[in-house]
């Protein structure tokens, strides 16, 4: 009989639809935060993160569907 570590997780800690959905949100919060800082030019920059992002995460995820 295999011993399993009482900490080990039996299943993923996060899907790969979440991490992209939260590196998303991260890029929006950091987008809002530069801009109302004063750093308008760095906000619009990391602004456009978020669509690249989400763009990324539905060509891998539809990849991994097939």
């Amino acid at each position: 009989m295999e011993k399993v570590h009482p900490l080990a997780p039996s299943r993923p800690l996060a899907s790969p639809r979440a991490l992209i959905l939260l590196a998303a949100f991260v890029s929006f919060v950091a987008s809002v935060s530069l801009w109302f800082s004063g750093h308008r030019d760095e906000g619009i920059f990391v602004g456009l993160w978020v669509p690249s992002i989400l763009s990324l995460g539905g060509l891998v995820l539809r990849r991994d569907q097939r």
